[in-house]
């Protein structure tokens, strides 16, 4: 054959390549654009619900009519690469149709899909900028414009997207706010108690706040000496829960269960500031000595309990200063000393006299879904999910003190449902510096950050043990927040965060220890 041919076979074939790669692509685009209908992808969908919501949704009904479509928001813009466009549908599609194929609707934690740690991973931030192109948009308030301010300046910094702020506007989500709080908070019905409890024994009694509704049930620890922290050999055990060592415990009283939404509200209606006042000038006046009333919180952003509801749920989203200045306020209101547990007297109250991993029997390789054998033949659930909310029988959030049973101390929610705040500054190697029969030991005389105890709703078997520590991260909690300066009172990222609170025993009062 010769070389004038070859060269035209060459040619041909070549075209002919190149009209098959272009058919196939408009192919595989005709493809796409069909299986990319809201239509479409409402077939493949389990939970009706979402569907429902998202047509309630402001990305449904906007003001000019415009409907944004599912695949805008769950799908990279096209202009960012299309074979980034290709694979992303690739892959949420062999998802949701292995999803469909293989899961049972009934087994899926629909309020976990909810949560913005899940939206994260399946709103793309880059479609978000692309139809929002303008975010200074007629109409927007003066706190919208800092928050929009703060997040061109900070959002690479920070890992900020806008669905950390507006969770809401693609799914209805009822209770759901995007707006200051205004005015007090509903703090239910009942009687206002005009004194607080006569404490006379060394037994339980209900608090009662004067001028306001809140009661919260306090009960009367024993002293006694415990170890403090973890065997070696305790599976699932962190490098901070040792060396153990042997403390004694003075008797004291703590809070039944965490300190409540209808209790929060109350400190808060009665102490809250307009937020004008600098963070300065707050802790320098709550600091005095004389101090007979105390500075507040500032309103939070929307509703801080996340719709989940109030009532007796645990109050959430607080700073560790917000806890401690609620305790200030509950000491002025009573009489009484209240303050947050130390560390060794939460663990001390969290055993209920065991020495055990959980108060109640269970090997936390058993009851943790991170092992093995768990991936196998499913987590041993029996018998803690009768005491702890956590990430094996909650619905991705708080419950009511009723949802489980208590320790044999009488305190319930001790582990899971919130983390819980204590008094000591974390330290790595605290315990090592705690001398074998000390008594009542504190932690690190200063920190940066502070303990926190329990585990939450949201985690697994091994982290809410009676000795797995945790602690805060202040900065990364506030990283959301486009206060300046920050908030000092509510946290923008974090919402299983509480407290509960202790009450020294009244001089005069009998504990017989």
């Amino acid at each position: 054959m010769s070389d004038s041919k070859k060269h035209k076979l060459w040619i041909a074939a070549g075209l002919g390549g190149l009209v098959l790669g272009f058919s196939a692509m408009l192919a595989l685009d005709s493809a796409v654009e069909k299986t990319s209908t809201n239509e479409y992808c409402m077939s493949c969908h389990y939970h009706e619900q979402a569907d429902a919501d998202w047509k309630k949704s402001v990305h449904f009904n906007s003001k000019s009519g415009v409907v944004t479509d599912c695949a805008a928001c769950h799908l990279p813009p096209k202009e960012d690469g299309v074979l980034k466009y290709y694979m992303a549908k690739a892959k949420m599609g062999a998802k949701d149709i292995w999803t469909k194929m293989t899961k049972d609707p009934d087994e899926i934690d629909w309020k976990a899909k909810r949560e913005l740690s899940h939206a994260e991973t399946i709103v793309y931030n880059a479609s978000c900028e692309k139809c929002h192109a303008n975010l200074f948009p007629e109409g927007i308030s003066d706190d919208g414009i800092t928050a929009h301010l703060y997040y061109e300046e900070n959002a690479k910094k920070l890992n900020l997207q806008c669905i950390s702020c507006h969770l809401d506007v693609g799914h209805f989500m009822p209770g759901y706010q995007h707006k200051k709080l205004q005015g007090t908070v509903d703090t239910g019905s009942g009687e206002v108690y005009d004194s607080a409890a006569v404490v006379t024994a060394f037994e339980n009694f209900t608090e009662t706040v004067p001028g306001t509704r809140a009661a919260i049930r306090m009960i009367a620890v024993p002293g006694g000496e415990f170890t403090l922290g973890s065997p070696e050999k305790e599976p699932f055990r962190a490098q901070d829960e040792g060396p153990q060592r042997k403390v004694k415990i003075s008797p004291f009283f703590m809070g039944e269960v965490e300190v409540t939404w209808q209790q929060y509200w109350s400190f808060y209606n009665e102490t809250m500031s307009e937020g004008r006042t600098p963070p300065e000038t707050v802790y320098a006046n709550n600091s005095r000595p004389d101090v007979d009333a105390v500075s507040g919180p500032t309103p939070p952003f929307g509703f801080p309990d996340q719709g989940w509801g109030m009532g007796s749920r645990p109050a959430i989203t607080m700073t560790h200063y917000a806890a401690q200045t609620f305790c200030q306020w509950l000491s002025l209101k009573t009489g009484r000393t209240y303050r947050l547990p130390t560390e060794a007297e939460w663990e001390y109250a969290a055993r209920g006299g065991t020495q055990t991993p959980y108060f109640f029997e269970g090997d936390p390789k058993r009851l943790s879904g991170q092992t093995l054998r768990a991936k196998i033949f499913k987590a041993d659930t029996a018998m803690i999910a009768r005491y702890v909310v956590y990430g094996g029988n909650s619905p991705s959030q708080t419950q009511e003190p009723e949802f489980v049973q208590a320790n044999p101390f009488g305190l319930k929610n001790m582990l899971g449902n919130v983390m819980e705040y204590c008094a000591d500054w974390y330290a790595e190697d605290a315990y090592a510096k705690i001398a074998d029969g000390a008594v009542d030991p504190k932690g690190p005389a200063e920190g940066t950050e502070h303990v926190v105890r329990g585990g939450s709703y949201g985690d697994d078997a091994a982290l809410v043990r009676c000795s797995s520590r945790g602690r805060t991260h202040h900065d990364d909690w506030l990283r959301t927040d486009p206060q300046n300066p920050k908030s000092i009172w509510w946290y923008s990222d974090i919402k299983g965060i509480g407290f509960r609170v202790v009450c020294e025993v009244p001089a005069g009062v009998e504990t017989n220890r």
